[in-house]
């Protein structure tokens, strides 16, 4: 089957959303060349993850500023590696996981098992090859392929989660594959077991042991759109390994995390809405008591209420922009002028560029949280606003990774009009 055959029959359904035939064939045509960007400039085959943007549009130089062996060994410029391209390969590759896994089920593509097989690989990697059981690097520096930040994020682990968990429960792995995803899961519920205390301010600290300075690894007593990853990993731990250690975890933190969570920030970005709703969703779908899950189910549809605006908002920042600016390349980090201070980890500051590379992600983000919620409708006006995103991007002139929610949304979309 072709890849983007089914649009049509989706759209058919909506003619006020395509107006002109050409519509349709523009939106396929620009989702197409989105597919071909991510795999050919933001995957490397060395690492088998995806980089954060790119600083150049010529062949083979687009991600020359990625950090090399000698400076990620020395942890600079910060050990969450910050600003340098790889700082976000795990939320990343997560997301494209799950956006394969929805693409599997609308296509039914054989290739995708080989594609998704390639991103687990590099999510593998960045689970095992430090040597740290349950430490989830953010990425791993292409020179070499082994060395890593030694500060991830709950923000890591709760992509990496999810795609795992999403990958898992479909048709794409092989029972070998699912086999090494429990294992994975389970380091992942052990560490949180052995570091997640009140000792440590429920810190799952750094890859040396030692708490992180920036609290972005505290994983309990945390804000509402943060309160269900822990029971999430747990959840998920559970259901791929069986052992009861999880499920009395995941059934221990659920029911405060559900009442935790039910009021988020309306001022939340939409990338601590998307993984909130990533959280959700492990937790709604694996709910026995019909009470809870309803719960679950009120607040994920609260939270795509909340994503409803910031899409809004962005697309208007978008319609604000020249080509040149949604064309703008990443900098060379190491030559940027102003770096900031944050709790001693130095980070260079991205100028101008931070807000195109934002934009252009936070579009695929807001449009994707509200089709996450079971029984998603996607109606005429979403449509629109799917078409008049891509409509807007020339992906081949864009350097914002942002562009794998713009594939996340779309494929996601697909799939609910299956249901």
């Amino acid at each position: 089957m072709k890849p983007f055959v089914l649009l049509g029959v989706l759209l058919t359904a909506f003619p006020g959303a395509v107006g002109a035939q050409g519509q349709t064939v523009e939106l396929d045509q620009r989702m197409g060349q989105a597919w071909e960007v991510v795999w050919g400039r933001f995957f490397h085959p060395d690492s088998q993850t995806f980089m954060d943007y790119l600083s150049s549009y010529e062949p083979g130089e687009e991600l020359a500023h990625l950090p090399t062996a000698e400076e990620v060994g020395r942890q600079y410029p910060n050990p969450c590696g910050y600003s340098t391209g790889m700082e976000d390969g795990m939320i990343l590759g997560g997301a494209m996981l799950s956006t394969l896994c929805d693409r599997f089920a609308v296509t039914g593509e054989t290739n995708l098992r080989e594609d998704a097989a390639r991103v687990f690989a590099g999510m593998r990697r960045c689970a095992t090859v430090h040597g740290v059981p349950g430490f989830v690097a953010r990425n791993v520096c292409i020179e070499d392929g082994q060395s890593v930040y030694i500060n991830s994020s709950r923000d890591q682990y709760t992509h990496f989660v999810h795609g795992l968990w999403k990958y898992y429960r479909s048709p794409l792995p092989d029972e070998a594959t699912k086999t090494e995803i429990a294992g994975i899961l389970a380091d992942v519920a052990e560490r949180m077991i052995e570091f997640v205390t009140p000792e440590n301010n429920y810190d799952f600290c750094r890859a040396d042991g030692t708490r992180c300075p920036l609290g972005i690894c505290r994983m309990w007593n945390v804000q509402a759109h943060e309160a269900a990853r822990l029971p999430m990993i747990y959840a998920a731990a559970w259901e791929a390994t069986g052992r009861q250690r999880y499920r009395q975890l995941w059934r221990q933190y659920t029911a405060p995390a559900v009442e935790q969570s039910a009021s988020p920030s309306e001022h939340s970005p939409a990338y601590a809405l998307l993984q909130m709703q990533c959280s959700l969703e492990v937790l709604y779908e694996l709910e026995p008591d019909e009470e809870l899950k309803g719960k679950l189910l009120q607040t994920m549809q609260h939270v795509s209420s909340l994503a409803a605006p910031r899409l809004e908002h962005v697309m208007k920042a978008i319609a604000g922009k020249s080509d040149e600016q949604l064309q703008m390349l990443g900098p060379d980090w190491r030559k940027v002028q102003d770096w900031i201070n944050q709790a001693g980890y130095m980070n260079p500051q991205w100028g101008p560029y931070r807000e195109i590379w934002h934009v252009i992600r936070e579009a695929g983000e807001s449009a994707l949280i509200p089709m996450m919620v079971d029984g998603a409708v996607i109606d005429e006006r979403q449509m629109m606003q799917l078409n008049d995103i891509a409509s807007r991007i020339d992906y081949r002139r864009c350097s914002s990774c942002g562009i794998v929610y713009h594939l996340a949304a779309y494929w996601k979309a697909r799939r609910c009009q299956m249901q």
